[in-house]
């Protein structure tokens, strides 16, 4: 376990420290998010959080690399695949985060990052179907390894849609998996914890904490296409890589706790799957295409009930957990017990989406954390602050541009809320 948290504790710090180095990047690359009618947030934002995310994994992996503990894990290519995939749509999502490529161009990028994946043996080989739980030939499986990489890719893609949410979400469910994936090393090889699926699992989660603090509202960068395709790939590389070592030999296809294994990383990314689910549904019936951007995510309908920005991401981050470290639950203790407990995390997680909180608190709390952001920047009058100058560069508002000479009025820097109205 200390090797996992160590690689674990790499990744977080590589990718929190050059999370500034990125947003100077997609500055200077014209990678910036401007401000559209779908959007939550209010003011042009960079996009390139997932370089310094990639960075994070591959260090992490390189070290890792490096120790006599994961050298059993070295010896397959798998892993090599997944940081390989990893790095192709990272290159694909910042080529989009700067020149918006078309949905046809990102797919077929999709796929080649996931077949390059499969020809180093990151392919499934077992799957949830009573009877059949092997995947009978070659060819299925090299479909469906590339469809289950594309599915995640875009399912975490379409929920990173409010600052810290899909980082959070990836962070949450990958936790739940990584002790899964650990406990089932344990049982399996109790002499050997070695275990490829467990090591990208925590590199992953890793990375993910280490973007949240300059992610989490108020943003100061956003990881862009660069970052949401790289944490569905390697997320979907790692859940792929453990299928084969799932023994279900002991249980009858009948009994639902043997199909837990296999249906886990689905209730990980379940919140994900759902909001791309409904907006294909949502926008095929409407006659518009399924990349068609619309207002009807899950986030914008947590907004619209009234949630504040923060609050609707610390309520999906529930939701996720809930779902995540119940199936995961499920394979360590009885399933009745385990159930009654989802039932009551359920109950209480649905009482505070339905009814907004009314108590306000710092954490929670969009206006106090907008002022203590304004508060630490202390920007000077008609200049915005260098990136990585300040925690919030971003909230400050540059006024219309003036004679240098001239004073600039005194006054309030003016602030936004998240639906773009004036506070």
């Amino acid at each position: 376990m200390r090797a996992y948290v160590l690689l674990m504790l790499v990744a977080a710090a590589v990718t929190y420290l050059s999370t500034p180095a990125a947003r100077w990047l997609a500055r200077r690359t014209n990678a910036i998010s401007a401000v559209r009618d779908r959007d939550v947030h209010t003011l042009p934002t960079p996009r390139l959080g997932g370089l310094a995310i990639l960075l994070g994994i591959v260090v992490a992996v390189l070290v890792a690399s490096h120790m006599p503990f994961l050298e059993r894990v070295f010896d397959e290519p798998q892993v090599w695949g997944i940081v390989g995939g990893a790095v192709i749509v990272a290159v694909l999502g910042w080529a989009d985060d700067i020149w918006d490529l078309d949905w046809m161009t990102k797919l077929a990028g999709q796929v080649l990052a996931a077949g390059f994946m499969a020809v180093m043996q990151v392919q499934l080989v077992t799957w949830p179907i009573p009877g059949t739980l092997t995947i009978p030939s070659s060819r299925v499986s090299l479909f469906v390894t590339v469809l289950i990489i594309v599915v995640a890719m875009n399912a975490v893609n379409f929920v990173d849609g409010l600052d810290g949410l899909a980082a959070g979400i990836v962070a949450i469910g990958g936790t739940a998996f990584f002790l899964y994936t650990y406990g089932l090393t344990a049982q399996q090889s109790p002499m050997d914890y070695s275990d490829l699926s467990a090591m990208t699992m925590a590199v992953l989660v890793g990375a993910c904490l280490g973007f949240l603090p300059h992610n989490f509202f108020p943003s100061r960068i956003f990881m862009g296409d660069s970052g949401s395709m790289v944490l569905g790939l390697v997320f979907a590389g790692a859940t792929i890589s453990v299928t084969g070592r799932v023994d279900l030999s002991t249980s009858g296809a009948a009994n639902v706790p043997a199909f837990i294994p296999l249906l886990l990383p689905i209730a990980v990314v379940l919140l994900p799957l759902l909001d791309m689910g409904m907006a294909v549904v949502r926008r095929v019936a409407a006659g518009k295409s399924p990349f068609h951007p619309d207002r009807m995510h899950l986030h914008h309908r947590m907004l619209a009930l009234g949630h504040s920005h923060r609050r609707a991401v610390v309520i999906l981050y529930v939701w996720t957990a809930v779902f995540s470290f119940g199936a995961a639950a499920l394979v360590q203790w009885h399933w009745t017990g385990v159930l009654v407990g989802i039932a009551v995390a359920v109950v209480a997680a649905l009482a505070a989406t339905l009814g907004p909180l009314r108590t306000r608190g710092r954490f929670l709390d969009d206006d106090v954390a907008t002022s203590a952001a304004l508060a630490e920047a202390e920007p000077v009058a008609g200049v915005v602050p260098a990136p990585g100058a300040g925690p919030a560069p971003l909230l400050v508002v540059e006024p219309p541009a003036t004679d240098p000479a001239s004073p600039v009025p005194p006054g309030p820097v003016p602030t936004t809320t998240t639906e773009g109205r004036p506070r």
